[in-house]
């Protein structure tokens, strides 16, 4: 029997739009947006250019569409312990949105493009959705909704790509944990007349784990809308 072709792995193999999102995935979150190319799609996917455009316009609807796609994978995750506590959902929807930040390095930048230029999309209604149910849930007034889930996403978001960034600061071969010991040290040698807040802090910099911080400024956000809109019993 004759060794399958190229060709005709092309004819057998079904190429869906799911399966060049996900191709499209790998890629990025291997080359980043510069090593997103069709060229690159097609290789990997052993395929013809055509078969590829027939599902996707060009570069700028695969980059939503994997933007997307990892947001809605990020927001459906199990269930908080407390599944009747607002709170404890925000938690569950930040975590999942500042780990898919934190794996996937292209992610920050493209969710900051989709909230700028193209808010109408799926990804912003999908963040805001999640997010803004809770808020609603916590008791928000409805005048309030919009300005109170706009301020729990932009601080998630902003934190979590930060996060992200700094996290990709070392070269490869440094520890994180001794990158931070470094900083550290480095702010505990600052003139105590020009920095004695930041030297008062060196120490928490080289204890914090970010995770914990993360949550404790969604902690705080959520301190603040509880508090200017109380619950009334």
């Amino acid at each position: 029997m004759a060794p399958r072709t190229r060709k005709s792995e092309r004819r057998t193999d079904a190429l869906s739009r799911q399966r060049i999102v996900e191709t499209a995935v790998e890629i990025l979150d291997k080359a980043g947006e510069s090593g997103l190319t069709f060229r690159a799609l097609t290789e990997r996917l052993v395929t013809g250019p055509g078969a590829i455009y027939w599902h996707v316009a060009n570069k700028g609807e695969l980059l939503d569409a994997a933007t997307d796609a990892v947001i809605a994978a990020a927001l459906t995750t199990a269930p908080a312990k407390s599944p009747d506590s607002p709170e404890n959902q925000i938690h569950t929807v930040a975590l999942g949105l500042f780990d898919a930040i934190d794996q996937h390095p292209w992610l920050a930048t493209q969710l900051s493009i989709q909230l700028s230029r193209s808010p109408w999309g799926s990804v912003t209604p999908r963040i805001f959705e999640s997010i803004g149910r809770q808020v609603r849930a916590l008791g928000v007034p409805e005048g309030s909704w919009f300005t109170a889930t706009s301020a729990l996403v932009h601080y998630i978001l902003g934190a979590a790509g930060q996060n992200a960034a700094n996290g990709r600061i070392p070269d490869p071969g440094v520890d994180r944990a001794e990158f931070l010991v470094a900083v550290s040290s480095a702010w505990e040698k600052l003139d105590p007349d020009e920095y004695p807040f930041t030297r008062a802090v060196a120490k928490q910099l080289r204890d914090h784990d970010d995770r914990e911080q993360f949550l404790a400024g969604v902690d705080l956000v959520l301190a603040g809308i509880t508090t200017v809109h109380p619950v009334r019993t």
